[in-house]
């Protein structure tokens, strides 16, 4: 984002400036112990949050949080400290702790120079949503839940809420890596929820991504409001899931969710480094159908997993995983990429300043075939079509998992029928990629929701697929067919 508004939160009245003859000085106290590398990374982070319902704006908040990480490497050995307060002498000391883990080490490997990178925008924006007037954000929620009530008069309660933040990042390492980027983030959801006859069901949507206000030109917010209370009033008929092994077909676009957690976690190149992933050792090995080619990419304009830069430094490209079949890379950071004597390939993320990076996914999806979606379904006599997907859980060592969906059908005879409710699908991620026999030219990237956990923390993601479909998952419904 390139804003005409906001301004570089490093240089405010009465905090010392953070340019590049600090970082050097820094990055020159963290390593005077010795060590093979060290980063700074600096965060300005402001978010802002709103919730409507009953037709009024039921809370509004805003925070901000300012801080400076410090890392020092020596071998796989880190030292990590942070602060809250940039006064020269707080952040001299974080880097004479972070530099401690060194402290038995021979002399420190020499800082590099520090070189402005020169970045690329996927997401400049020419304003700060956070700078748009309160008014407009209530009256957009408004009109959401205003058009959720107006559908049917079985809708009992609309709830609509917009969060917005901007997260400005600095990063200077040894290596001689000092980049700066402004991220910009919005998320808008809707919920509707009705009853009828005994029967309480509940439907949503949601988007999002590193994007403004000038997101629902493509996306009208009255889209999400149609959305979510055509889905609670579908689940109304939903009849019981039946239980066994079937032919599941995939929607395009968020059902990449399921590769995320099932396959991708396990692509994260500490697991592998760790020897813990199920795909450790295996480069050049086939890993799954020969239709399958799996990506993470950064590059994805105003994507929600996008970034310019990640959080150590390094400007990503889209990374080539599986590649019809056959794993052909992981994603790594810093520390892993020179386990294996690469180069990073721009995965190092972390929550904030707080937390040290690691590999992490961007956008990671499947990509396109050549079928017909239309022709994929009518190859089912009976199976489960899969539009939404809600939370789930996954053993990242051998890829087993459990998923529930949140709005699905049966298919019975090449067509969609009756919807469903209490599914759940159980497999295993590398066997389900084996299991893709059908791929659809429909691919599609998931509006941007989603978010992912690791080890304590959180970051924003992407994912996407075309329509798919799996020979063979276990469906754990509510009766056995």
């Amino acid at each position: 984002m390139r804003s005409t508004s906001y301004h570089a939160p490093f240089f405010p009245d009465g905090i010392h400036p953070i340019d590049a003859d600090e970082c050097a000085r820094l990055l020159a106290i963290a390593l005077e112990r010795g060590g093979d590398y060290a980063d700074l990374f600096f965060e300005y982070r402001a978010v802002g949050s709103y919730a409507f319902e009953e037709g009024i704006l039921k809370s509004a908040s805003k925070s901000v949080s300012l801080g400076l990480g410090v890392r020092v490497q020596l071998g796989d050995a880190t030292g990590y400290a942070y602060t809250q307060d940039l006064a020269p002498e707080k952040m001299e000391r974080v880097a004479r702790i972070a530099g401690q883990i060194a402290r038995q080490a021979s002399p420190a490997v020499p800082p590099q120079p520090l070189t402005i990178s020169t970045l690329p925008e996927r997401y400049a924006l020419s304003t700060c949503l956070l700078d748009e007037p309160g008014t407009k954000k209530r009256a957009l929620l408004a009109s959401a839940c205003n058009t959720v009530l107006s559908i049917d008069p079985r809708i009992i309660k609309a709830e609509a809420g917009l969060t917005e933040a901007v997260r400005e990042i600095l990063v200077a390492s040894s290596a001689g890596a000092f980049a700066r980027d402004v991220q910009p983030m919005v998320r808008i959801g809707v919920r509707a929820i009705v009853e009828h006859e005994g029967k309480r069901r509940v439907g949503s949507s949601g988007g999002g991504g590193r994007t403004d206000l000038g997101y629902f030109d493509d996306h009208p917010i009255e889209a999400h409001a149609e959305r979510a209370a055509r889905q609670a009033i579908t689940l109304l008929d939903a009849r019981p899931a039946p239980a066994g092994e079937f032919d599941v077909v995939l929607a395009p676009g968020d059902s990449g969710i399921l590769l995320h957690e099932a396959v991708g976690h396990g692509l994260e190149a500490d697991f592998n480094r760790k020897g813990t992933s199920r795909y450790a050792d295996r480069i050049g090995e086939k890993v799954a159908s020969d239709l399958c080619t799996v990506v993470d990419d950064a590059t994805l304009e105003r994507g929600r997993g996008s970034v310019n830069v990640d959080d150590e430094g390094v400007v990503p490209t889209r990374v080539n995983l599986i590649e019809s079949g056959t794993l052909r890379g992981y994603m790594h950071d810093r520390h892993s990429a020179r386990h294996y004597g690469l180069e990073p390939t721009g995965n190092g993320r972390r929550e904030s300043f707080a937390s040290h990076p690691m590999p992490r996914m961007t956008n990671t999806y499947l990509l396109a075939g050549q079928d017909d979606p239309d022709d994929i379904v009518r190859s089912v006599s009976r199976g489960i079509y899969a539009k939404s997907f809600g939370g789930g859980q996954v053993d990242i060592s051998n890829g087993d998992f459990v998923f529930s969906l949140t709005e699905s059908y049966l298919i019975e005879d090449g067509k969609l029928t009756a919807p469903l409710t209490d599914v759940n699908l159980i497999g295993n991620g590398p066997e389900v990629l084996r299991r893709v026999n059908r791929l659809g030219h429909d691919f599609k990237v998931a509006d941007g929701v989603w978010t992912c956990g690791k080890e304590g923390q959180s970051v924003p993601v992407g994912v996407g697929c075309p329509t798919v479909k799996i020979a063979g998952i276990t469906v754990g419904g509510t009766r056995m067919e």
